[in-house]
């Protein structure tokens, strides 16, 4: 018998949350940017493996729940519910994603990425 074909992962994700399916804070979007608010990296002992491992990924640095979904291998769904939990016990900070309208223009970033270039050369 070969492996699996599929990079799902063996365990359902509910289980990843403890069994809860909905967020405690409803103001976790897509691309809500996470970040780790504990500074000397110490996790507690006492919480769940997923949650720890959201955690490690944040450890000096931050993500947005698509990106760290994506580095679980869990459904965004489930990583919303995980840094919830982590956001009422004080552990993550959750900062809003940027609104289009504060956005720069494309033009500017494409003359920006054209004298990028051009100092390359």
């Amino acid at each position: 018998m070969t492996g699996r074909r599929t990079g799902r992962p063996l365990v359902p994700a509910y289980l990843s949350t403890g069994g809860v399916a909905r967020p405690s804070r409803d103001s976790l979007e897509r691309l809500s940017v996470l970040t780790s608010t504990d500074a000397d990296g110490t996790i507690p002992a006492e919480l769940p493996a997923a949650q720890h491992a959201l955690l490690e990924l944040l450890d000096g640095g931050s993500l947005t729940v698509v990106e760290t979904a994506a580095l679980l291998g869990l459904p965004v769904s489930a990583v919303r519910v995980l840094a919830a939990e982590l956001t009422d016990r004080g552990l993550v900070s959750v900062r809003p994603p940027v609104p289009v309208a504060d956005l720069p223009e494309p033009d500017l970033l494409k003359r920006v990425a054209d004298g990028l270039r051009a100092l390359k050369h």
